[in-house]
């Protein structure tokens, strides 16, 4: 769909947010048998239909040359065998978890009597807006409707094709299984107009989760009438410690920058001890750059390795999603987490150590959503903790924090049981 105008498009907008509301109060009756079997009819319907999926891929793989989109993007929005199958097992997983709706959080007999439960509902229609990455629409539609959830998607352009071809999957099963057809709803317009639209329908929309890159999350927070729940940068660090095994931390710096530079919690800064600063650097160092990652340093780190270039200060502050590092040797872990806290944005970050009260220290120090001991960055992931999948990793500190599951997607409300009593 292309809307020739502001008024068709004000028009199409609240048009889809209606049949979103309307959606979501039908979602809150159903079992969560009803939803899993929903789950497990998709996974088969995409099991089933990966050719028709990796063709319209191929789509938009060939025309992501026309969006400037580099290698680590492209990769973010490929589909293959290997993909789409991992996608199948995460909607098996999700079909698993506990339905979240109705659980009662806690719940208390006063001394007059009257029982107050408090007790988990959904959040009502989420309108979640996200780049590139294909598999996100399915992420998002499952764990939406597994939690009582409407949601309407807006994906970025360059994944159009793709996603088109996910939300006929979606559509076509939840229909076949007695949902609401709107329980899911992908916006059809790339118009970048059609975003302040939606974000205007805070009568309609009870929340919205952008996932993308800096000038999104921005442009949503600064317009949204509703609340938002920011997926923002991932400037992520691993910490070397003097007492680091050095072989371990070449492994997990190797792992977390080059495993997949393209998203969000990949490594985009090391630090290292000045005490092993020498003997990791000229380790590793050489590891990194023969894997291709460029490698931009601070003045000490040049001195130790001849390959880096010289970083600057906003080199530090860079997400950079491709096959970037910057270094910086500092004099202590104190320094490290100062380090950390001024120019990371709160989203995942790793010690490497084998001291008990170092790691102590960085966990309850570092002011960030994940903060690891001795493992890569890569494990902040909604299906490595367990989630099935996320629909993002919040680096608030309200609603939500981290990895956006199933219950990250709820609210709650107090039930109050009485037999007749009135307040004196």
């Amino acid at each position: 769909m292309t809307a020739p105008n502001q008024e068709a498009l004000a028009d199409y907008t609240q048009d889809v947010a209606r049949k979103a509301k309307s959606a979501s109060r039908k979602l809150t009756a159903l079992t969560g048998n009803q939803k899993s079997g929903w789950l497990l009819e998709l996974a088969s319907a995409i099991d089933s239909r990966k050719a028709e999926l990796v063709q319209a891929n191929q789509l938009d793989i060939d025309k992501a040359p026309e969006y400037g989109l580099n290698n680590a993007a492209i990769d973010r929005l490929r589909l293959t065998e290997v993909r789409l199958a991992g996608i199948v097992e995460s909607l098996h997983q999700i079909s698993t978890l506990t339905d979240p709706i109705g659980e009662v959080i806690q719940s208390q007999l006063r001394p007059n009597g009257i029982r107050v439960s408090q007790v988990r509902v959904p959040l009502g229609v989420v309108f979640f807006i996200y780049e590139s990455r294909p598999n996100v629409t399915i992420d998002a539609a499952a764990l939406c409707v597994k939690s009582g959830n409407a949601v309407i998607l807006r994906g970025g352009k360059e994944a159009f094709h793709s996603n088109m071809a996910f939300y006929k999957i979606v559509a076509d099963s939840l229909e076949k299984q007695g949902l609401p057809r709107e329980a899911v709803q992908l916006v059809e317009t790339t118009d970048r107009d059609a975003v302040g639209h939606f974000l205007k329908r805070h009568d309609l929309i009870d929340v919205t989760i952008p996932r993308g890159g800096r000038s999104l999350i921005e442009r949503v927070t600064d317009e949204a009438t509703m609340p938002v729940i920011k997926h923002f940068d991932g400037i992520c660090h691993v910490y070397v410690d003097e007492s680091a095994d050095l072989k371990m931390a070449e492994n997990i710096i190797i792992n977390s920058k080059t495993h997949r530079p393209g998203v969000c919690n990949a490594a985009e800064t090391l630090l290292v001890h000045e005490a092993v600063a020498e003997r990791f650097l000229k380790q590793a160092g050489p590891a990194l750059l023969n894997l291709g990652v460029e490698l931009r340093g601070c003045r000490r780190t040049c001195q130790i390795l001849e390959k880096a270039v010289p970083a600057t200060e906003e080199d530090f502050r860079t997400e950079y999603l491709d096959l970037i590092l910057s270094v910086k040797v500092v004099d202590d872990l104190t320094a490290a987490v100062e380090h950390i806290n001024e120019h990371g944005s709160h989203h995942t970050d790793a010690i490497v150590t084998s001291q008990l009260a170092a790691a102590e220290e960085f966990q309850v120090n570092v002011d960030s959503a994940a903060v690891m001991v001795n493992a890569s960055t890569r494990f902040n992931d909604g299906g490595e903790f367990g989630f099935g999948a996320e629909i993002g990793i919040s680096t608030d500190k309200f609603h939500a924090r981290g990895p956006c599951g199933l219950r990250e997607l709820t609210s709650y409300k107090y039930l109050v049981q009485g037999s007749g009593q009135t307040r004196s």
